[in-house]
């Protein structure tokens, strides 16, 4: 909202951002100090990414809690047999700049992968330019990732890694007239994780032994100004989860594989906030606060001479307030070597254990709270052309969410609420045909609220359009690289909050198309450009939040 840098969120398949479970190299990210849970992907850096994997529908039954909709895997890259070394350096609009060093290679028995980067921006305004706010809205993020791998033979191989994320980000309040010139907020974000892989009895039996730590800290200062001389606010957060996993894979029969893991992990937050306006002072401390979750699962997929494919799980959590919650998963898929032609089908269920806010928290928590709840189905058809370089698929989803949170007459936090959401996925795509690499989807989301006693019942979700589309065409040689993209949202509602009632606005469609290119001068040296919102539309993702215009940048890549 707001720009880069600024909160970010997902809605998977129409569910809450906060109904998606993000996790890199196997560290979950979702945050233990903010009310629900959720991610915030603004201040996520890119440059060390090696590939994000998507998993649609309930995921629960291998990844625990927040898995109601599905997965957003992210894996940093590791270190290659050659040795490589890289700068990139990029700039642009709104003094955007970036810059990039990193460094991967082997070393006898360890190979190692380390990125430094810096990047930042003068910005645009938070809240809409276009209503008379001004004041630009900055932000810089500086990174730091590494990972090394040790292969010890018949041994094993040991795996650790760490992340290191601070960033600066300047924000404005909601609502229509939000500018304010010295609203800071800082947050300081590290990933550790230390991994242990063997294999005995000739790869029959893999075991895999990890151990992480997330820690998280976050302020959030509004002084006194000239334009706010009534409002000042002083909030911070710190959280961290530490999580212990033990998976085992079994390959004692062909074509089958059976998997058995234990997960334990512990959350722990604290929060603190304060604020002094014109309505006077206000103060919510939300204490230090813990709580510990077991999971055991089970998971095996079998395919029978390579036609017919299945996988089927179960787990059993054990949350230290809540009690026990069981989820499962099937997903049986039939190919056709004639037809060449795949046929697949998902049912699961998924959870999300209330956040330590929603337990704890002195005002509006509820000890007593039950897991959110997901149910959901979807089928699809995938067809494949000329050798399989041709793709296209079509895909329905259903997905009901009950038992989730909200408030009865005293604001404090009950299981209340349901929603559902339907629709139809369509996506084709060409793998380098001639050089050409075409991918393209269009998405098709009914969202609903099924709570008879909220004011929006039987209405949309929030923020969520019923139709989004996009193409994306890629050329790529020996030294050129030339990409376009165009992208389409469909009309969605919001609400405007500063009214009472809140009224729905309806918020208008929009496309954008960007453009991006790549030539390599040397063997060890390109040169980058890329125009964002080639056609400078005016629009808006979240009601009276800015959005970026046409932006230029240009940029250098070194690899020696």
């Amino acid at each position: 909202m707001g720009g880069t840098g600024k909160l970010s969120n997902v809605f998977l398949r129409g569910t809450n951002s906060n109904h998606t479970l993000v996790i890199v190299d196997g560290v979950e990210l979702n945050d233990p100090s903010s009310p629900n849970n959720a991610f915030d992907f603004s201040f996520l850096s890119t440059y060390d990414i090696d590939r994000i994997e998507i998993i649609r529908g309930p995921q629960s039954t291998l990844y625990g809690s927040d898995a109601l909709a599905g997965v957003i895997s992210i894996f940093t890259k590791s270190g290659e047999p050659k040795k490589n070394h890289s700068f990139q350096t990029e700039g642009g609009s709104n003094n955007f700049f970036l810059a990039n060093l990193s460094s991967s290679g082997t070393i006898g028995l360890m190979n190692y992968f380390f990125s430094l980067n810096r990047s930042g921006s003068d910005g645009i305004s938070a809240s809409n330019s276009k209503y008379g706010n001004i004041e630009k809205d900055g932000f810089s993020l500086n990174g730091f990732t590494s990972g090394i791998g040790i292969n010890l033979n018949e041994f094993g191989k040991v795996n650790l890694s760490y992340k290191l994320t601070k960033a600066e980000s300047d924000l404005d309040h909601s609502g229509k007239f939000g500018d304010d010139p010295n609203y800071i907020y800082k947050i300081e974000e590290q990933l550790f994780r230390l991994g242990y892989i063997k294999n005995f009895f000739n790869d029959t039996w893999e075991t895999k032994l990890t151990a992480s730590l997330m820690r998280r800290a976050g302020s959030a200062i509004d002084n006194y100004d000239t334009s706010r001389p009534m409002t000042y606010s002083d909030g911070y957060n710190k959280a961290s989860r530490i999580k212990l996993d033990w998976q085992n894979n079994f390959r004692f029969i062909n074509n089958n594989l059976l998997t058995l893991g234990i997960e334990t992990e512990q959350e722990k937050a604290n929060t603190s906030y304060y604020s002094q306006s014109e309505w006077g002072p206000y103060q919510s401390i939300f204490p230090e606060s813990k709580a510990v979750s077991t999971g055991i699962y089970i998971q095996n997929q079998f395919n029978i001479a390579s036609t017919l494919f299945t996988s089927a799980g179960l787990r059993l959590e054990n949350h230290q307030k809540f009690g026990n919650e069981l989820t499962y998963r099937i997903a049986p898929a039939y190919y056709s070597d004639q037809l060449n032609m795949k046929l697949k089908f998902t049912y699961g269920t998924g959870f999300k254990a209330p956040s330590l806010f929603n337990l704890f928290d002195p005002m509006w928590g509820n000890p007593d709270l039950k897991p959110e709840k997901s149910k959901g189905w979807d089928l699809g058809i995938e067809k494949y052309f000329m050798q399989n370089k041709l793709t296209a698929g079509v895909t329905y989803f259903d997905l009901r969410i009950e038992n989730m949170f909200g408030f009865d007459n005293n604001y404090r936090t009950v299981n209340i609420a349901r929603a559902s959401t339907r629709g139809v996925e369509l996506y084709f795509s060409i793998k380098q045909l001639n050089g050409f690499s075409v991918n393209t989807n269009y998405t098709f989301t009914e969202t609903k609220d099924l709570f008879e006693g909220s004011e929006d019942f039987n209405k949309p979700l929030l923020r969520r359009p019923k139709q989004s589309a996009s193409f994306n065409i890629n050329y790529d040689n020996e030294k050129l690289n030339m990409n376009l993209g165009i992208y389409y949202v469909g009309e969605k509602e919001d609400k405007d909050f500063s009214t009472f009632p809140a009224e729905r606005i309806t918020m208008n469609d929009y496309y954008l198309i960007n453009i991006a290119g790549s030539y390599k001068i040397l063997d060890y040296l390109q040169i980058t450009a890329r125009i964002e919102n080639l056609l400078n539309k005016d629009y808006e993702e979240v009601l009276y939040y800015g959005t970026l215009g046409r932006s230029y940048y240009a940029g250098l890549n070194l690899n020696f």
